[in-house]
């Protein structure tokens, strides 16, 4: 007898280190969950934008937090839950959306940590590059500061003011009219004043701190969430937002400490994952034009549930996007 390699053995030629080893940004390869080279779902990982549809970036900036750092690490570890995502189609999808969409992974926007006052520059230059490919933007934090000048540069982009679709503790409009601050508790009352969003227009989900001026921003906070429940609030959503333009924004301490203990100002009350994640999912008719998730902060977190869930809200934008894509094939 002959002896012969077991087929199991045998590489497959398109398996394995797909960030690096993939030639088109569409398709999935068979990967070791446990190993590899790691990009958010193992997109390709590049500087290459041409013909992407997203372009998934990090922006590791913890310099504005108020409470608990460690954001920094947040892009590295929602990267890291995100392997076991890429190996299945996502639930309830039941597509892949990498069939439909071609998404890479830019890596990290890089700023100089020992110059502060130039790392919003620096962001709005980042997002400006990857917006003039014609490509959205699903970015991975770091504190929620970096919304801002993402905003801004959103707004060069497509114009405004734009309506935010805003998950959080916290609303995130306490007054601040320092022009050189970086606060991650001030941005939207910066966004307000220049105009960069529709306050009318918008509307925040899972707020569970007290501001005596909500900024004209719609409001549905935590106990509201649990008393409608979630198919209620998300159509409370769509009627507020309607067809315009819109930038989601996912600080995942929305989530109650219990389902996300890693970040840095945990509030109890909060969203489960369910909730929240049905809310995402139910987000097919909006025009979402630019997307992030924030204030992972790996150092508090548990067994990485918070960066796992951070990873399923990414994953599930991203699924929101393919849907809208294939009705429209």
């Amino acid at each position: 007898m002959t002896a012969t390699t077991p087929p199991s053995v045998v590489p497959a030629p398109q398996a394995g280190d797909s960030a690096i080893r993939r030639c088109t940004p569409y398709g999935s390869w068979p990967e070791n969950t446990y190993a590899g080279v790691l990009s958010f779902m193992r997109r390709n990982y590049t500087r290459e934008l041409a013909g992407a549809d997203v372009v998934i970036s990090g922006i590791p900036l913890d310099l504005a937090t108020t409470f608990r750092p460690g954001a920094r690490l947040g892009p590295a570890a929602v990267r890291a839950a995100s392997v076991q995502l890429a190996e299945l189609k996502p639930f309830p999808w039941g597509f892949d959306p990498f069939d439909t969409l071609a998404v890479v992974d830019a890596g990290d926007c890089w700023f100089d940590a020992h110059h502060p006052l130039t790392i919003p520059e620096t962001i709005r230059q980042h997002a400006r590059h990857i917006l003039a490919s014609g490509a959205r933007m699903l970015t991975l934090g770091g504190d929620h500061y970096i919304s801002y000048p993402l905003l801004q540069a959103h707004v060069e982009k497509h114009g405004g003011p734009l309506s935010l679709i805003h998950f959080d503790a916290h609303c995130d409009t306490w007054p601040d009219d320092s022009p050189d601050s970086l606060n991650h508790g001030t941005m939207f009352y910066k966004a307000v004043k220049e105009g960069l969003i529709d306050p009318a227009r918008s509307v925040q989900i899972g707020i569970r701190t007290w501001n005596d001026d909500f900024m004209g921003m719609q409001v549905i906070d935590a106990p509201s969430v649990h008393r409608l429940g979630a198919a209620a609030v998300l159509q409370r959503v769509l009627e507020i937002v309607g067809d315009r333009p819109a930038y989601l924004t996912f600080d995942i301490d929305c989530l109650d400490p219990a389902h996300a203990p890693g970040t840095g100002t945990p509030v109890p009350g909060g969203l489960t994952s369910a909730q929240a994640l049905e809310i995402v999912r139910g987000l097919t008719p909006v025009n979402l034009v630019g997307m992030d998730v924030v204030e992972v902060s790996p150092p508090y977190d548990q067994s990485e549930i918070t960066a796992l869930a951070a990873a399923h809200v990414a994953a599930d934008l991203l699924c929101v996007l393919a849907a809208q894509k294939r009705a429209t094939a």
